[in-house]
C-alpha cells in the first residue's frame, strides 16, 4: 500500500481533478439518493469507498477525508494520526520518527500540494479533530449531504 500512497501524491493534480469530478457527479445525484435513502446507501457505498480509496491512498476509512486538502496525502496514515502537520520528529532525510522505513505523510502531503493548483494553501487550513463515531462510514455520502443542506 505504501507504493500506491506515493503514486497517488506523484499524481496528485490528475487525482484531485478526477476527485473534483466525481464529487460533482454525486452532489449532481443527490434527489437520486435522497429518494433511494442515504441509510440505506451508506453501507454499499462505504464499502465502495474502502476499495477505490484504499486502492489509490490507502485511506483509514474516517469518514471525513481531507485528500484534496492534503496533496492527496492521507493524514491517517501517520502513525501518531495527525491532521493539521508534521510532528516535530521527522527526520533528516523526510522520514517518520516512529517508522523510519516510511517517508512522513506531511512530507508526502507537502510534495502533492505543490502539484494541486492552489493546493499549498488548502494545505494551511485547519483541519478539526477526526470523529469517530464516523469511522467506516463514507466520506462520499457526507460531503453530498453537506453540499445539497438548506442553509441555516
Amino acid at each position: 500500500m505504501y507504493a500506491a500512497r506515493r503514486w497517488s501524491v506523484r499524481h496528485a493534480r490528475g487525482l484531485n481533478a478526477f476527485y473534483r469530478g466525481l464529487e460533482a457527479l454525486l452532489v449532481s445525484c443527490n434527489p437520486l439518493w435522497r429518494l433511494i435513502g442515504y441509510e440505506r446507501l451508506e453501507r454499499p457505498m462505504a464499502a465502495i469507498e474502502r476499495v477505490v480509496k484504499g486502492a489509490l491512498f490507502d485511506c483509514q476509512m474516517c469518514g471525513q477525508c481531507v485528500l484534496s486538502s492534503t496533496g492527496m496525502s492521507c493524514p491517517m496514515n501517520c502513525p501518531k494520526q495527525l491532521r493539521n502537520g508534521p510532528c516535530g520528529g521527522v527526520r533528516d532525510n523526510g522520514h517518520c520518527e516512529v517508522k523510519p522505513e516510511m517517508r512522513c505523510v506531511w512530507v508526502e502531503a507537502y510534495a502533492g500540494a505543490t502539484r494541486i493548483p492552489g493546493g499549498q494553501d488548502l494545505l494551511a487550513s485547519v483541519q478539526h479533530a477526526v470523529d469517530r463515531r464516523l469511522q467506516g462510514r463514507s466520506a462520499w455520502l457526507r460531503v453530498v449531504r453537506e453540499k445539497t443542506a438548506p442553509p441555516t
